[in-house]
């Protein structure tokens, strides 16, 4: 089957009747949220008597006095309640986006500390042990000999000295 478009005169006269609907069954909910409003101010709020004596006044206040602390421990509540929901819905939202995957790491700098300070950035006040490891190792003296230092000395006089029969006889004589 072929389908007829709709002329835009139609349309139009479709879509403002329509409207006229929907602004009907605004107006129709407006008036019965005012209605319940007033309802509600009867039933809970009834018209204020003052009376005469100084005795009936105090107890008109007392009575006040306890019916603003019920409704303040209702906000309490609701308050309360309303902070617990808002956590729960923020970590609700932290683990979807931990499921979708779309979380970016920040990139971290790079630190350069000892371990000392990172121990005392950890554990506070309580690290109290030194991470100093050269201060662990053993003291080993060093052993020099003189044969080493007297060689040290200028190369030529080394070459001058070995250069020829004698220079080699010294050497064989030294080592022997």
């Amino acid at each position: 089957m072929k389908r007829k478009k709709m002329t835009s005169s139609r349309r139009h006269h479709l879509k403002s009747l329509m409207l006229q609907i929907a602004q009907g069954l605004l107006e129709a909910e407006a008036a019965e949220a005012e209605q319940d409003k007033q309802s509600y101010m009867e039933d809970h709020c009834p018209a204020l008597s003052l009376p005469g004596t100084m005795q009936e006044l105090q107890d008109l206040c007392r009575k006040l006095h306890q019916q603003i602390d019920i409704v303040d421990e209702q906000r309490y509540d609701m308050e309360s309640k309303v902070a617990k929901s808002n956590k729960e819905i923020e970590d609700l939202k932290l683990k979807v986006q931990d499921l979708k995957g779309k979380f970016k790491k920040p990139v971290l700098k790079k630190v350069r500390m000892s371990a000392d300070a990172m121990l005392q950035a950890l554990l506070g006040s309580k690290h109290k042990v030194s991470m100093d490891l050269r201060a662990n190792l053993k003291q080993v003296k060093k052993e020099t000999k003189e044969e080493e230092k007297e060689s040290v000395g200028d190369w030529r006089k080394n070459v001058e000295d070995k250069a020829g029969m004698d220079g080699r006889k010294k050497m064989f004589e030294s080592e022997a």
